[in-house]
């Protein structure tokens, strides 16, 4: 069982998608991979216009098979 007060990587989402807006984009912090709502994820099928937090609990990246809570937000410059 995973504690609670495990340590996040710095600039993760602390696993709580509910905190991000519908058009965040996020990095995979393994192969830095980004998942971007606008485009979707041909390879696990997922609709472009899918926001981050309503991908599917079993969602992985489709490149390194990292877990959904070890990516990491983007902040596009201004």
């Amino acid at each position: 069982m995973i504690s609670s007060s495990a340590p996040r990587f710095e600039g993760s989402y602390l696993g709580n998608s509910a905190r991000l807006p519908a058009t965040a984009r996020l990095e995979c912090k393994i192969c830095w991979w980004v998942y971007d709502p606008a485009l979707g994820d041909p390879v696990w099928q997922v609709e472009p216009g899918t926001a981050f937090s309503e991908l599917p609990s079993h969602w992985r990246c489709p490149v390194c098979d990292g877990e959904a809570e070890q990516f990491m937000v983007l902040v596009d410059a201004a």
